[in-house]
């Protein structure tokens, strides 16, 4: 009776993540990101003194893979450019992006672009004149180095609209018209108060420090080994500088390289499924925090209730899920007009909370990123939302293709209707062939959908599209961008990994490493720095 009651939850959450879940996120992956988006409506519809103005901060830690090109997306939207305003923002004039930045300014003149330097910010140094680090009770940020690093240029912006997009993210020449049409409804769209992309993962080739900064640092890139050092990608550390010829077995290769493999896959299978199905259904917010867009007037309108921080983005700056409880503000909250509104008597102003802009794709090139790198990545991401969404956390493992596969394949195999309906036997021979029959179908299924990501057919191709985001040129291997069996190796170590990856996420501590730095996470989901000279905590 018990293991029939347990058999029934285990085919209710089978169902539930197989049908409604899986199937209406790869119907609208296919649906939207089969073909090129159309031209904003903004751009083709608005007279040129109506078309809102966008501050555009994108936060630059170090060197990244392709960072040039990323950042250069940034000046080829097809948005006005008297209409933008551009902040890249820095920790120090020492950090190795630095002088990719001022490439950038003097490759696209004519642009409303500013650096600023985290380092300069005069609210940030304590009474010594140093960064204080977001310690001392005088400190007007808390610890968090992303928003340290955007803070200045958020109170700088310029208009109500701002769009924070990471570093390493390279976006299509439209997508700026294509989220403002979303977040203010031209076209005939509904408004919106937070608006963001879909990411995708592309594991590149590696390029050298050296031509990632096109030549700014070339006495300082090469290593004393066999060659010029790579750019890796990675989230431990601000930047990992790599000789790619150090590894000398086929095994050391793979845990050296292949977590950029293992994201590829992921962020194009599971993630994409689930990122698209929750934001298509909008039961909850679901957000990825490398391309978001917002106002500035809703967010200060929800944060005014702590005195030691500034509303904003600032108000966010001891926790280090910034995106997500951003997110969940906006989501979350009502707005004061719309609460007048039912105050007097009248109807709320019809807004939808979050919409994702079908169609267009946040880019984001990796090169060299070790299993390691992966992991840790996946840890930080674990550890994090198991305190800002716990459940969801826990019942995690459950959505993926093994354990899912074991739930179904038990069901089946326990309750009696299976047994006299389809004559299916309670052995274990049935039990395995329907688990391998579940995960192949799975497989396949995700197979499908990294074809059609991958596929760049929603992308507005131009001659500076990089390469990472134009379709696969192997024709030998029918159009992927990787042979089956490579796909298939990383799909399998990605499920196989899923599981253990979790447990220690959730059992095995509270610490994440980020940007070079180490932190603990609270219960109240604030974020602290450990400090490596006589550590305050540990786990």
């Amino acid at each position: 009776m018990i293991a029939e009651a347990v058999a029934t939850v285990c085919l209710v959450w089978y169902l539930l993540v197989i049908v409604p879940v899986c199937t209406i996120g790869y119907t609208q992956l296919y649906r939207w990101y089969s073909r090129p988006p159309p031209p904003a409506a903004c751009l083709t519809s608005l007279p040129a003194e109506d078309i809102p103005h966008v501050t555009i901060i994108r936060p630059v830690k170090g060197l990244e893979p392709r960072l040039y090109e990323c950042l250069a997306a940034t000046f080829r939207q097809t948005y006005p450019r008297d209409k933008l305003t551009i902040f890249f923002c820095v920790s120090s004039r020492d950090d190795p992006g630095f002088p990719v930045l001022e490439r950038l300014i003097r490759d696209f003149p004519g642009f409303d672009v500013t650096i600023l330097v985290e380092q300069e910010d005069a609210r940030l140094q304590n009474e010594h004149g140093d960064n204080d680090n977001g310690v001392g009770e005088h400190a007007q940020l808390g610890p968090n180095p992303k928003i340290r690093n955007m803070s200045r240029a958020y109170r700088e912006a310029k208009g109500d609209i701002v769009w924070i997009i990471d570093c390493n993210v390279w976006v299509g020449k439209g997508v700026a018209g294509r989220m403002v049409d979303t977040l203010c409804g031209y076209g005939g769209k509904r408004r919106y108060k937070f608006v963001h992309q879909i990411p995708l993962v592309v594991d590149t080739s590696s390029e050298t420090a050296d031509s990632e900064t096109r030549g700014l640092l070339a006495p300082q890139v090469h290593d004393e080994g066999d060659g010029a050092l790579h750019v890796a990608s990675t989230s431990t550390a601000s930047t990992d500088l790599r000789n790619p010829t150090d590894s000398h077995s086929d095994v050391k290769h793979i845990l050296q390289t292949g977590g950029g493999r293992l994201e590829e896959l992921f962020m194009s299978s599971s993630h994409a499924k689930f990122y698209t199905a929750i934001n298509t259904v909008l039961i909850a917010p679901c957000i990825v925090g490398k391309s978001n867009m917002f106002r500035r007037s809703h967010l200060a309108a929800l944060t005014s209730s702590n005195p030691a921080r500034a509303p904003g983005i600032d108000f966010f700056s001891d926790n280090i899920c910034e995106d997500h409880l951003i997110g969940d503000a906006l989501w979350k909250k009502p707005q004061p007009f719309e609460l007048e509104a039912v105050a007097k008597g009248g109807k709320r102003e019809k807004w939808g909370k979050h919409a994702l802009v079908f169609g267009d794709i946040a880019f984001q090139p990796m090169s060299s990123m070790s299993v390691r790198e992966y992991i840790a990545r996946r840890v930080r991401w674990l550890r994090v939302r198991k305190f800002t969404v716990a459940l969801a956390t826990l019942v995690e493992p459950g959505t993926e293709s093994i354990l899912c596969s074991l739930y179904g394949a038990f069901a089946v195999t326990t309750l009696p209707f299976f047994r006299g309906w389809f004559g299916i036997p309670p052995s274990w021979a049935s039990f395995w062939t329907l688990f391998a029959i579940s995960v192949g179908v799975w497989a396949t299924v995700d197979w499908t959908l990294y074809r059609r990501l991958h596929s760049a057919k929603s992308i507005e191709l131009d001659s500076e599209t990089p390469d990472f985001a134009r379709p696969p040129k192997r024709a030998r291997w029918g159009g992927t961008r990787r042979p089956f069996k490579e796909w298939l190796a990383a799909w399998v170590g990605r499920e196989v990994l899923a599981f253990p990856i979790w447990a220690w996420a959730i059992f095995g501590g509270v610490s994440v490493e980020w940007r070079g730095k180490r932190f603990w996470v609270g219960l109240d989901m604030k974020v602290h720095e450990i400090v490596e000279a006589g550590d305050k905590r540990k786990d």
